[in-house]
């Protein structure tokens, strides 16, 4: 294999037809990425490629075009299948292909994941289509259904290899992939090479010219970076004070799951910031809604997971604000570059638990830059910025034309009531702010005083006592005795420890603090670890590489998953099927 590094170019010198070059003039793409630039004419002349790349690096592009160059429109069949990790990478991916195709008419885009109507996969598949965006463990399902044929496949991509590897999804690519026909073209995309990864590249892939691409590890120098340590106030407070005192045009809040986008979208709602959420519970239709509302002024923070914002790109961005700190310390990097573009300035702001100082010293060490301690505004500091805000909105009033009832209505107080028209100003600046008093904090109810997020940085003020959680937990262990449902090993499978009732952190990861947690599935159902992570991963936003050990007995299973799981997204995994059994998730004690 070749190791090839390729500076910026024109699209216009990659070989590429011109309803594809007049589809990018649309969406603004003006000059080609590395990656691009090094695959695209490679892909276009029927070679196999290795990206070694980050996300972010436009991988996508330098796939979807040289596979749309090679479609037949006439011939309805599978012509290219790509293999994604998640769900919502393969929605975001099958979406890039439509917006790519604007030019290309008729074009069917099938996204095949679980979570998704299987009864309109089958009838899409039976109709026909073009491209095949899927996840490995749904796509298989099809494969030995016999309701997905791809004999006819002229490209097979795998997207965030190394990903899928992570998630426990390696096997289900290789046995996929041997479905394929000889002579197809394969492009492998990953940000590492691990030994699996290398070995399904040389199984599968012929003569591939390897494309590697630097990752970009240092941050812009345009983009100021601040860490608050959270502790003494909790997130909603600390990032609702951030928020008011910043001067922000746009901003983008990271939350690590779906549901806690949604959370704290509606917490900062209520505070009354212009707010919307964004992941991959939405329609596409409200996503592209929502970024459009983003760039118009619409709304002015949007809180979103890392896969929701890749590759979103708004000029009116100021301010990225890390709620929840990323594990992976690439992951940072991208989000905060979703500020400071094009040579404008930005500033970061990250959230770190005391727990986590180590992992922001990882964070620094990669980016090899410092980031520095901030402190919240005080009470005073946005009382005294509200009275400013507050007097900046009156004068700018003093300067425009007002209608000529107004001064007849005062005119009317000053003489008929012998007020001055200071106490009528003073009374008029009363009315208009009673609600919402400068010299106080807006506060929303008790019972949102803390998002509902999973907090990973909290360091709220009204947890619990430990001894009055403790109680609870020993009432139901007794009750469970009772009705016969203390969690027992039936008959303990050979190679597996017997489980520890103790939180652990992950050998990659030691400083994220790990829990235990039961499910309803085991041998009896015929489930392996990959399939439990896969259901996991996808379902509650973790990545594969934060889901801990996992034990499987009999009649259940036990995984270690990062502390502090939302009762929202618990609730959600409780319901979530595999192999038609319910997980019925809880923790385990």
């Amino acid at each position: 294999m070749s190791s090839v590094i390729s500076d910026p170019a024109s699209f216009n010198s990659l070989g590429l037809p011109q309803f594809l070059l007049d589809a990018l003039v649309t969406l603004g793409y003006t000059q080609a990425s590395p990656i691009q630039v090094a695959t695209i004419p490679a892909l276009l002349a029927g070679k196999d490629v290795v990206g070694i790349a980050q996300t972010g690096t436009g991988k996508t592009a330098a796939f979807a075009l040289p596979i749309l160059a090679d479609i037949n429109i006439a011939e309805r069949v599978p012509q290219a299948l790509v293999l994604c990790p998640t769900r919502e990478l393969s929605m975001q991916v099958a979406e890039a292909f439509r917006r790519y195709a604007s030019e290309l008419r008729g074009l069917k885009v099938l996204t095949v994941c679980g979570g998704e109507d299987m009864r309109q996969q089958l009838r899409s598949l039976k109709d026909g289509v073009h491209v095949v965006v899927a996840t490995p463990g749904r796509l298989l399902d099809h494969i030995q259904r016999g309701t997905a044929v791809f004999d006819q496949v002229k490209t097979v991509v795998l997207d965030e290899a190394d990903e899928m590897l992570r998630m426990g999804f390696i096997d289900d690519v290789d046995t996929i992939l041997a479905k394929t026909p000889k002579g197809r073209r394969v492009a492998l995309f990953s940000a590492t090479m691990p030994p699996r990864i290398r070995q399904i590249a040389e199984r599968h892939l012929s003569e591939p010219e390897e494309v590697s691409i630097s990752s970009a590890t240092t941050t812009g120098a345009n983009i100021e970076q601040f860490y608050w340590l959270a502790k003494g106030t909790n997130k909603l407070d600390a990032i609702s004070r951030i928020l008011e005192a910043e001067d922000f045009d746009g901003v983008i809040v990271f939350a690590r799951t779906r549901e806690g986008t949604n959370n704290l979208a509606d917490a900062l709602r209520e505070r009354g910031f212009k707010v919307a959420a964004l992941n991959g519970d939405m329609d596409q239709k409200v996503r592209v809604k929502t970024v459009e509302d983003l760039k118009r002024g619409v709304i002015d923070i949007l809180v979103a997971t890392d896969v929701a914002a890749r590759g979103l790109d708004v000029e009116r961005i100021t301010h990225v604000i890390n709620y929840d700190i990323p594990f992976d310390q690439e992951a940072y990097v991208h989000r905060i570059g979703r500020t400071g573009r094009a040579g404008r300035s930005g500033k970061a702001i990250l959230f770190v638990a005391p727990r986590e100082t180590r992992m922001l010293r990882n964070i620094e060490r990669v980016t090899r830059q410092p980031l520095t301690a901030m402190e919240l505004p005080t009470h005073q500091e946005l009382r005294e910025r509200r009275a400013e805000i507050f007097k900046q909105s009156i004068r700018d009033a003093i300067a425009e034309e007002k209608p000529a009832f107004f001064n007849q209505v005062v005119s009317e107080l000053r003489d008929s009531e012998g007020c001055s028209a200071e106490d009528i100003a003073v009374a008029l600046a009363y009315l208009l702010k009673q609600n919402h008093p400068l010299g106080q904090n807006r506060q929303p109810e008790a019972a949102n005083s803390q998002s509902k997020g999973w907090e990973t940085g909290s360091a709220s003020n009204d947890k619990k006592p430990r001894e009055s959680r403790e109680a609870p937990r020993q009432n139901q262990r007794e009750a469970r005795k009772e009705k016969g449902r203390e969690p027992r090993r039936e008959s303990a499978p050979r190679n597996v420890r017997e489980p520890e009732r103790k939180a652990r952190p992950l050998r990659d990861h030691p400083e994220v603090p790990m829990e235990r947690f039961r499910v309803e599935v085991g041998h009896k159902h015929g489930i392996a670890a990959r399939e439990i992570v896969g259901a996991i991963a996808n379902e509650a936003g973790i990545e594969g590489q934060f889901i801990g050990s996992i034990d499987i007995f009999d009649d259940f299973s036990t995984v270690d998953l990062p502390e502090g799981m939302p009762k929202a997204v618990l609730k959600h995994l409780k319901k979530t099927r595999i192999r038609g059994s319910a997980l019925g998730m809880e923790r385990f004690v």
